[in-house]
């Protein structure tokens, strides 16, 4: 997979959220004047995109936050925070422990979910700013 896109509500917390939370690092940050409508469906004059990795892994997949200045997402109603039809969650690699206390000390994320792991240690889930559902797990999982 190359990359995730979402479009947040208030994309300075979001960006808050997955640079300071979740530790990714941006790879680069434009505003392009173009119109996304042939690719995106929604027309557009300029569009913000940051992509966001883990700067230690240079072939993981990105995520790529995308303002598209139309004013629309800011008004939408938030993702649940739970599972729902479409995209369920976005999972990261990341020291959990480690990335849970940085989320608290930023205030975001929401309340934890933790479930142990069969190799011992645990994963959780956490909320992003627009009820995006946030797995952390500490490695890997193999098949």
């Amino acid at each position: 997979m190359d990359h995730v896109g979402l479009c947040p509500a208030d994309f300075d917390a979001s960006l808050r959220f997955y640079t300071d939370g979740i530790g990714l690092s941006v790879k680069f940050d434009v505003t392009l004047e173009m119109d996304m409508q042939g690719l995106l469906g929604v027309p557009t004059k300029s569009v913000r995109t940051v992509f966001l990795s883990d700067s230690t892994s240079p072939d993981a997949s990105s995520l790529e936050l995308l303002d598209l200045n139309d004013g629309k997402a800011a008004t939408e109603e938030p993702r649940s925070g739970l599972p729902q039809r479409g995209l369920t969650l976005i999972s990261f690699h990341v020291p959990v422990e480690e990335t849970l206390a940085r989320l608290a000390g930023i205030g975001l994320g929401g309340e934890p979910r933790l479930v142990p792991t069969p190799r011992g240690g645990f994963a959780a889930t956490v909320v992003d700013p627009d009820g995006v559902v946030v797995e952390l797990v500490d490695a890997p999982v193999s098949f």
